[in-house]
């Protein structure tokens, strides 16, 4: 058996700061644009917070995950309304072309082959058919790996594999970093500190003790994304070839060629 990502992945109950539910909120309105009349998949769907609200307009909406906790979830909630499936994303079971968007959503970093996962989408993805990326920049102050991740790209790097493997990307960034006040600020140095003396919790529970002491209130994660729950950032476009430090989140869009 291998790893299992539960306690590394956002749950239903959980509580969670207002940027880190505008993230999640962020990342399905985003893949929702890529959803209506098509067949999707969402690999790594965790409890599937996105599955329901991507189903108001898919034709045919399809989550799979590794972790046999996470898909039990899942279909707890939703009870047969979505098809899940326990699945390796380095050999996605699919028939060739059969999807017209794939979804990978904070997950790419627990990949021990992710060029492996690329060749398997360009094969179940139909022409003109899209990839959706999202992943945390490693390349900002406050960036803190998960404890099971493999690896971390920058948009270069994001970019560069994404080429490699035949598919046309476009990198944008959100969640700038600045902070707008004299507290925000001193967050943002406490994190990098922390970071820097590998202080940051392993676990989803142990960051929510520590959110809770420097953002106050929490909210709880709901099972089902909901429109307008919390503030949609703008994706902002990056150069394929920048390396930069200013957003805390890169999203790839890509096309394969």
């Amino acid at each position: 058996m291998g790893a299992d990502y539960t306690n590394v992945s956002e749950a239903p109950g959980d509580r969670a700061t207002r940027e880190q539910l505008s993230m999640l909120y962020t990342r399905y309105h985003t893949a929702f644009q890529f959803s209506a009349g098509k067949d999707v998949l969402e690999v790594g769907c965790g409890a599937g917070h996105g599955l329901g609200y991507l189903a108001r307009t898919a034709h045919r909406v399809v989550g799979g995950d590794y972790t046999e906790n996470l898909l039990r979830c899942a279909q707890r909630y939703y009870q047969g309304r979505v098809p899940l499936v326990r699945l390796d994303a380095h050999h996605l079971p699919f028939q060739d072309a059969s999807f017209d968007t794939v979804i990978l959503f904070e997950a790419i970093y627990y990949l021990a082959a992710p060029d492996k996962f690329l060749d398997e989408c360009h094969r179940i993805l139909r022409p003109n058919g899209v990839l959706l990326i999202c992943s945390a920049n490693k390349d900002w102050s406050g960036f803190s790996p998960s404890a099971l991740s493999t690896r971390y790209f920058s948009v270069r790097e994001l970019h560069t594999l994404l080429s490699g493997k035949a598919f046309r990307a476009e990198l944008f960034g959100a969640f700038p970093v600045a902070a707008t006040s004299n507290w925000g600020r001193l967050v943002l140095l406490i994190r990098a500190v922390a970071v820097s003396l590998h202080l940051i919790p392993r676990t989803m529970r142990g960051k929510e003790l520590l959110k809770r002491v420097f953002y106050g209130l929490l909210a709880e994660i709901k099972p089902e994304i909901e429109d307008g729950m919390a503030e949609l950032a703008p994706l902002v476009p990056i150069p394929r070839d920048s390396a930069t430090s200013t957003y805390k989140v890169i999203f790839a869009i890509a096309r394969a060629e």
